[in-house]
């Protein structure tokens, strides 16, 4: 594909990120630059119960910074979450926010760093760049090697009035500093490892072909693809692989500033409705999705798609673009199979009569098919599930 060389780009990033084995020794001195005082910590039971925070309260601790821990953080989290740490927050009189964990975690730190200085509803504030001003400083650690939240502009809640799940995007929920730390990733069980990781992968897909695509996040996205082809199955096989998880780490991270300036697409869009509706892990969902939209996508941009089956094993060498750009479903494919991830509807026990419901659902979020390689009707998105059921 021809690049382009006119337009102006956009990269978002947080203003520092710390990367490495390690890492989190410097969450002390971090805070302190940042001049912090008094620090909450947002987290969720599990990663409670893992003994990942107290690894950084103990460092805390140790230099004399004040702490105190919201960990009530939900899957999906509901905006009321957001409102229910922000309270806690200001009872406190907490002055930065720690947030540790997936996602979810990492979310509702941006949320309550928002809603800390900013009057209203997180909801009011989905969208692009409808957040009136900055929060308060925010150091976001990352458990899972799979969102990249830690890096991006985009914060997701659930708006339960509606049982919708709504994302907004401002610079103002950007990290100050990310810290990532491959061995805060070592205790996630193998199921939670291919989740993540084939999230990751998604946003680096999607990033990868997307009609917004940049300098930055082709680069970005494509290097991403090769290390988690390359490592996933080997941290879902032994969890303990540093050497693994260190990649996986890296890739998640990339993948996130890859997505951030190129955008996201379809497969996003199809597997919202079903996390909100089945409770399924937002990292399943996506795993579930990839293989159908993507075989819907391959025409939209078959030289990309080609790239990506090269990048994921596959030998493309001598082969066109268009006989090159199947193979990455097989890729895919099997790479899911050794993921032990099924990814039909029904292995889920998802009724076919619910097709139009999820349909009604993907919808909502068409805001998604602009990036996206291919335009997708409605019709398109019906067919899309009933080859996934």
């Amino acid at each position: 594909m021809e690049k382009k060389v006119t337009g102006i780009q956009t990269f978002f990033s947080p203003n520092r990120i710390l990367f490495g084995i390690d890492a989190i020794e410097s969450v002390a001195a971090e805070v302190k630059q940042l001049g912090g005082r008094k620090v909450l910590i947002v987290t969720d039971p599990g990663v409670v119960e893992a003994g990942l925070v107290k690894a950084i309260t103990a460092l805390l601790d140790s230099d004399g910074i004040a702490f105190f821990v919201y960990d009530q953080v939900e899957p999906e989290p509901p905006a009321r979450i957001v409102e229910q740490c922000t309270r806690y927050l200001k009872d406190g009189n907490g002055d930065l926010i720690i947030g540790i964990g997936g996602g979810s975690s990492l979310d509702v730190a941006k949320g309550t760093s928002i809603m800390a200085t900013n009057e209203g509803s997180l909801l009011s504030f989905c969208g692009v760049d409808l957040v009136p001003k900055r929060g308060l400083p925010k150091i976001l650690i990352p458990t899972t090697a799979g969102s990249g939240s830690e890096v991006t502009r985009v914060f997701a809640i659930t708006d339960e009035a509606s049982n919708l799940k709504k994302a907004g995007s401002s610079i103002y929920a950007l990290s100050d500093v990310a810290i990532v730390d491959p061995m805060m990733t070592l205790s996630m069980p193998p199921n939670i490892t291919a989740n993540t990781g084939i999230d990751a992968l998604v946003h680096a897909i999607e990033a990868y072909v997307s009609a917004r695509a940049t300098p930055f996040s082709d680069i970005l996205a494509f290097e991403a693809i090769t290390l988690i082809s390359e490592n996933i199955t080997q941290a879902f096989a032994k969890g303990e692989n540093i050497e693994a998880r260190y990649h996986m780490s890296l890739a998640a991270t990339i993948s996130g500033l890859a997505f951030s300036s190129g955008g996201l697409g379809a497969v996003h869009a199809l597997c919202n409705s079903l996390g909100i509706e089945y409770h399924l892990p937002h990292g399943r969902t996506t795993a579930m999705m990839l293989p159908h939209v993507m075989a819907f996508n391959l025409i939209g941009n078959p030289t990309k798609f080609a790239q990506i089956a090269g990048a994921m094993g596959e030998d493309v060498e001598g082969l066109s673009d268009m006989e090159a750009a199947p193979l990455v479903l097989e890729a895919v494919t099997e790479l899911l199979n050794q993921l032990k991830i099924p990814i039909r509807l029904r292995d889920y026990g998802i009724p076919q009569k619910d097709i139009p419901r999820l349909v009604d659902g993907a919808m909502n979020f068409s805001h998604l098919f602009v990036p996206n390689p291919r335009n997708a009707t409605r019709e398109d998105v019906e067919e899309i599930y009933r080859m996934a059921w």
